[in-house]
């Protein structure tokens, strides 16, 4: 349990009335038992709808079984790394279930990755197994990098296995050209249903909290990824903690919507075992498309919708928003970015529901804080932390004096969903994990009653003449006009100043504005050595996987403008 620094009193006591921060958390030995016991207790309610076609918690239990038994008949053994890449369908959670039921890690990759940083992936993980499905636009990656890396094998998932006969039926006429058809000659692949053509009794493994579940890669926004591990204990706290949190959330009442993907840290414990710890439904989506979204929340009326801030700007701009009925919607959390009060107040007006934002990192499993349901919200916010969880404000420049409140610093992060390290890098452990906190690299500060606040990513903030300018303070002046539908602010190469502000904007269809317009608009909201001396209208934003806006990919294009 976490031991409350000197400012903490403030939080504590504003904490939610429900909870008590310090109260011992509760949970399993093992993310494959909590599965177990839901699955067995509820085996005949609806875990997983994917498009249309349903699977009961016994029917995935049944399939995990199976897959485990396979993957052992195959060699997989405790310990063993084994990559799991695959867009959001039934296949995920069998996988991940049967690849934790042997007390292997799972290791997440983003099925987008360019071949390069799936090398890079797979040689520091070892993974030498990878699962994956039979679309082309992944194998064709996976059948390249065989011949390049240390992978052995690759288990390839059928598509059409898991459509409705009728999708079937359309997805062989109109998409069939991007199936990938396997060699039967080349031993380097296999499929799931010979996996799973077996009794499905795998050997019980001891598995304990502190055992290492899933390797977590990081954006790699400072460098080359790393993989955080999380251990059984830490995803299995964290749950613990949001269920606790979420204490109206109520298993055969509630429907999640994935739309996030699950080999994210965001989705994949705050949707897809935060649905299983409390036994309730996921509305599996492979891809965010907004059309279908809308059509879903339409029709399967979902109770909880975790999403980030440009999914819900882009609901909210709709141009048919007001003709769906949304309102079965009654509770959001937002996340991955700070999310625009505007954005907030637009998308509680459409639906009716409460939103409340949260703050997470890969290396905490990854939920921090999140806002409280009750009393006011506090626009930035980030809320107070989860329970045993505490933050500290650390000075910036020596590293290690604490800050009092209202100034800013470094946040750092104890409690239990803090992994263990990141894999095989020694030196960059020793570098986050401070006298037992997590040194997380962004900058913030707590007020009076205990609310915490993130301005910026310590790496983001901008140095122009020897001021501190943080892009978050920027952005959110500029989302204050109402043409803006997107915007992204970061700090360019200057030879005079050292650094020079660079806005990136996309505005609302049909609008029209100015940089002199906007520089006007924010002549007292911003400093002068803030405003931005660099204006870019653009169609669109680049996006991470999540809906992330990638600040990262901005500087990318202006290193390479400049080349």
């Amino acid at each position: 349990m976490a031991k409350t620094s000197k400012n903490n009193f403030a939080w504590v006591r504003n904490y939610p009335t429900h909870l008590k921060w310090d109260e011992a958390l509760k949970y399993e030995s093992s993310l494959f038992e909590m599965f177990e016991n839901i699955s067995t207790k509820h085996k005949n309610r609806i875990f997983v709808d994917f498009l249309g076609k349903e699977y009961t918690y016994g029917d995935i239990y049944e399939y995990v079984l199976a897959a485990a038994h396979g993957l052992e008949k195959m060699g997989v053994k405790k310990g063993d790394r084994i990559g799991l890449m695959l867009p959001n369908t039934p296949y995920y959670p069998i996988m991940y279930f049967a690849i934790l039921k042997l007390g292997a890690v799972v290791v997440n990759f983003n099925p987008l990755y360019a071949e390069r940083e799936l090398l890079h992936q797979i040689e520091d993980s070892g993974a030498r197994l990878m699962i994956s499905m039979d679309l082309s636009l992944l194998m064709d990656k996976l059948v390249t990098i065989l011949d390049q890396s240390n992978l052995k094998h690759v288990i390839c998932c059928s598509m059409l296995n898991i459509l409705s006969p009728m999708k079937q039926f359309l997805f062989k006429l109109f998409k069939s050209k991007e199936l990938f058809k396997i060699d039967d000659e080349n031993t380097a692949f296999s499929t799931f249903d010979n996996l799973v053509e077996n009794g499905g009794s795998p050997t019980d493994i001891k598995i304990r909290p502190n055992d290492i579940a899933v390797l977590q890669y990081t954006g790699g926004t400072t460098g080359v990824p790393k993989g955080a591990m999380l251990s059984h204990g830490n995803l299995l706290a964290n749950i613990t903690q949001a269920n606790n949190w979420f204490e109206e959330f109520v298993g055969d009442k509630e429907s999640f919507v994935a739309v996030l993907p699950f080999f994210h840290v965001f989705a994949m414990t705050t949707i897809m075992l935060l649905s299983v710890k409390i036994g309730a439904k996921i509305i599996l989506l492979p891809k965010f498309d907004l059309n279908q979204l809308m059509k879903v929340l339409y029709k399967k009326r979902p109770t909880i919708f975790f999403g980030v801030p440009t999914i819900y700007t882009a609901i909210n701009n709709h141009p048919k928003v007001k003709k769906y009925d949304l309102s079965s919607i009654k509770a959001c959390i937002s996340g991955g970015a700070p999310l625009p009060i505007e954005v907030k107040d637009a998308f509680e007006k459409n639906t009716g529901c409460r939103m409340v934002e949260g703050y997470g990192l890969s290396e905490t499993s990854p939920i921090v804080s999140i806002t409280p349901f009750e009393g006011k919200y506090r626009s930035g916010s980030i809320g107070f932390p989860m329970q045993n969880t505490d933050i500290k404000i650390i000075d910036i420049e020596d590293h290690k004096t604490e800050m009092p409140v209202g100034a800013k610093g470094e946040l750092w992060i104890k409690g239990p969903q803090v992994m263990q390290g990141y894999w095989n890098n020694t030196k960059a452990t020793k570098e986050s994990l401070k006298h037992g906190y997590f040194a997380t690299g962004d900058i913030g500060y707590m007020d009076q009653d205990g609310y915490f606040y993130i301005i910026d990513r310590l790496k983001d903030m901008i140095i122009a003449g020897g001021y501190n300018i943080y892009p978050r303070n920027v952005e959110e002046a500029i989302y204050l006009h109402p043409a803006i539908e997107e915007c992204l602010v970061a700090g360019i190469d200057d030879p005079y100043r050292g650094q020079t502000v660079k806005a990136y904007i996309v505005l609302k269809a049909g609008m029209f504005l100015s940089k002199e317009e906007l520089l006007a608009f924010l002549k007292d909201k911003l400093s002068k050595i803030e405003m931005p001396k660099i204006i870019e209208f653009r169609p669109s934003l680049p996006k991470t996987m999540i809906g992330k806006l990638s600040r990262k990919d901005v500087l990318k294009e202006e290193r390479q403008r400049k080349t």
